[in-house]
């Protein structure tokens, strides 16, 4: 008994130790930025999106600006945070940091009336998200002014000296410098003045100045402009080939219509495309020759008033079919008789699923069913289940299930790939079940509302493939407007479709001189299932999918 007792004095003490030394860790909560929004927003020059790329795994948020705005007070517009969390933004960097908000916004009519969100963004400034830690992420901002010259019969792209102020623009010896047009002249950016309007001086036999201030200078600056006759005017030409389409475009004379022509190298008789395809702006040019065949070398030349220019090359790349898009191929798994893969026993996987983390508390819900669109082979049955400790969505994807770190998934996705598909074509149907599992605050507005499944594809140009990682603390999901991500196409359904269907998922090219090097194609039985949100039921019905080429 007085063992007894004696121990029972000890786990008291214990437990009071604990009590007042207040030893219990703050858990781990992520503190971001979630959404960011700044006057004069716009999209990069090399086909960003418009929406600011945020990088939770670096803390970084990129965006770009247009030339309407004081970069150095930049108003920001909506600023996100982790919920619950506060901010603490760069003081050296704020306009009135007294009255700088200390918590995230969705819109600047939620803030006080005294509140002052501009800052100086000339240089990188960092905010610290507070929640149990401090996290401290940098926002870039790049400002583009754009300063566009067209005169005509221009040869070449003006040569634009900021520093010095000095402006040299060329034209053929057929323009008279005494009589020249000019068509546009944004010496000051395109929100920005000029002064006098130089499409009214014609006069350019001498050097000309200008008085020029953007749009948020006060005073004007003086500018020389000058313009010289050229002997020769080159066209230039490139080309870039996809798989029945390739883009070109080169530098022509302004003024003049390029011609362009094609043929198959072995060919003797030149297609002229025609006009309503080719596109001029100034000095530039750019076509789209369409119905071009796979795995094929072409010859392309352009003509000027009659005369054809330099004759060159390009090859079309193969058609490149989806390596057991059939969802035929599926295998157990040799040490874990719980674990389906879809992949043929002793063959290389193309794809996965998050089986491997499903099976280490519960059984596979992605698995192979006999019930296909066409009545033959497999198809993949994707479910989102509550297995012992969290909810699983059902899934597909091209890459690699990595590890699994506690009861979250670490996965590898995309898969090697260099071709230039148009669709991807797919068979599913869908049950859709009730919201009733949230595992994120962000996503409680979800609760009792109809789940959606989701099916995307994506092209990308990663040097890796890309690490996705389920754990709140240090979430990394995949980004479609990732400036890696080439192209890219969705289905999302939120109610059922209890019969087969076949539909194409069109992918939209966002750069047309970028060659991917991964192919990256995802399907879940719940949208959400990476916040461990969804409807418990919800199940996916996936079969025959094929890459289009057209």
């Amino acid at each position: 008994m007085i063992k007894k007792l004696s121990y029972y004095i000890g786990c008291l003490w214990c437990l009071m130790a604990c009590t007042i030394e207040n030893d219990i860790p703050y858990p781990l909560v992520e503190g971001a930025i979630v959404a960011i929004e700044v006057e004069g927003q716009r999209a990069g020059t090399d086909g960003q999106s418009v929406e600011a790329t945020i990088n939770a795994k670096e803390r970084t948020v990129t965006l770009f600006v247009n030339d309407s705005v004081d970069i150095s007070r930049l108003k920001i517009k909506r600023l996100e945070i982790s919920d619950n969390a506060t901010l603490t933004p760069d003081s050296a960097a704020c306009v009135d940091v007294k009255n700088f908000p200390t918590i995230g916004f969705a819109a600047l009519n939620e803030l006080t009336s005294t509140a002052n969100t501009r800052m100086d963004f000339s240089e990188p400034v960092t905010f610290t998200i507070h929640t149990y830690q401090d996290y401290e992420w940098t926002v870039k901002v790049t400002q583009i002014v754009n300063r566009e010259i067209d005169v005509v019969n221009q040869i070449g792209d003006a040569v634009i000296d900021t520093y010095s102020r000095k402006v040299v623009i060329y034209v053929s010896t057929e323009q008279s410098l005494r009589n020249l047009q000019v068509n546009k002249m944004y010496l000051g950016g395109e929100f920005g003045r000029v002064e006098p309007d130089p499409t009214t001086i014609t006069d350019y036999s001498a050097p000309v100045e200008f008085y020029v201030r953007t749009s948020w200078e006060t005073t004007m600056s003086k500018w020389t402009v000058y313009v010289y006759q050229q002997a020769s005017s080159t066209t230039t030409a490139n080309a870039f080939a996809m798989v029945t389409k390739a883009y070109l475009n080169g530098k022509i004379q302004s003024g003049k219509t390029p011609v362009i022509e094609y043929k198959t190298q072995n060919s003797s008789t030149w297609n002229t495309l025609a006009a309503a395809n080719v596109t001029t702006s100034g000095t530039s040019f750019s076509a789209t020759l369409t119905g071009l065949k796979a795995s094929t070398t072409y010859q392309y030349r352009v003509t000027v008033d009659g005369e054809a220019g330099e004759e060159k090359t390009f090859a079309t790349a193969a058609a490149v079919p989806l390596e057991n898009g059939s969802l035929d191929s599926w295998s157990k798994n040799e040490s874990n008789s719980k674990l389906w893969q879809p992949w043929a026993e002793g063959a290389e996987s193309f794809w996965d699923t998050g089986n491997r983390g499903a099976t280490t508390v519960g059984d596979s819900n992605s698995i192979p069913t006999p019930e296909t669109c066409n009545g033959s082979g497999n198809a993949a049955a994707l479910e989102s289940k509550w297995i012992v400790l969290k909810f699983a969505a059902g899934n597909i994807f091209t890459g690699t299930y990595k590890k699994t770190d506690g009861t979250n998934g670490v996965l590898g996705f995309g898969r090697p790939f260099t071709s230039f598909p148009s669709k991807l074509r797919v068979n599913y149907k869908y049950h859709c079940a009730t919201v009733d599992k949230v595992g994120d605050d962000a996503m409680a507005h979800l609760k009792g509302k109809p789940d959606s499944c989701q099916i995307y594809i994506a092209l990308t140009d990663w040097d890796e493939p890309l690490e996705i990682r389920t754990r709140p603390s240090e979430r990394q999901l995949f980004d479609p407007n990732d400036k890696h991500v080439i192209a890219y196409g969705q289905v999302t359904h939120g109610v059922s479709i209890p019969n087969w269907t076949q539909r194409d998922i069109e992918l939209e090219y966002r750069y047309t001189n970028r060659t991917p090097k991964y192919i990256l194609i995802v399907a879940s039985s719940s949208k959400y299932g990476d916040y461990f949100t969804g409807g418990t039921g919800s199940k996916l019905w996936l079969d025959n999918l094929e890459l289009i080429y057209d």
